[in-house]
């Protein structure tokens, strides 16, 4: 489940562990009318060392709550890859 209103939202793993995420950002897909958000929990990759970014599909539970569905699709990962990289160069423009 996921509070639209918090920039966090806790995910329970495999193991019945809560671990704590951060939301990067959200954002919808014209083409398919789909909301998406991109979140970390914080942990690195292994082999890089860079921090580890997730993508799940927003959507409403039966109750009106928010959850979070996996992505299925090759293309949606191609959205979701070319919306982290405009966003990326954005973030690095304004550093600049």
């Amino acid at each position: 489940m996921i509070d639209e209103n918090e920039n966090t939202f806790i995910v329970v793993n495999e193991a019945g562990e809560e671990i704590l995420c951060d939301i990067l950002f959200t954002f919808d897909n014209n083409e398919n009318g789909k909301s998406y958000v991109v979140y970390t929990d914080g942990s690195k990759d292994e082999v890089d060392g860079k921090i580890k970014v997730f993508a799940s599909i927003i959507d409403k539970s039966e109750n009106g709550e928010t959850i979070l569905k996996p992505v299925e699709t090759q293309k949606e990962w191609q959205i979701i890859q070319a919306t982290l990289s405009t966003v990326i160069d954005e973030v690095n423009k304004t550093d600049e």
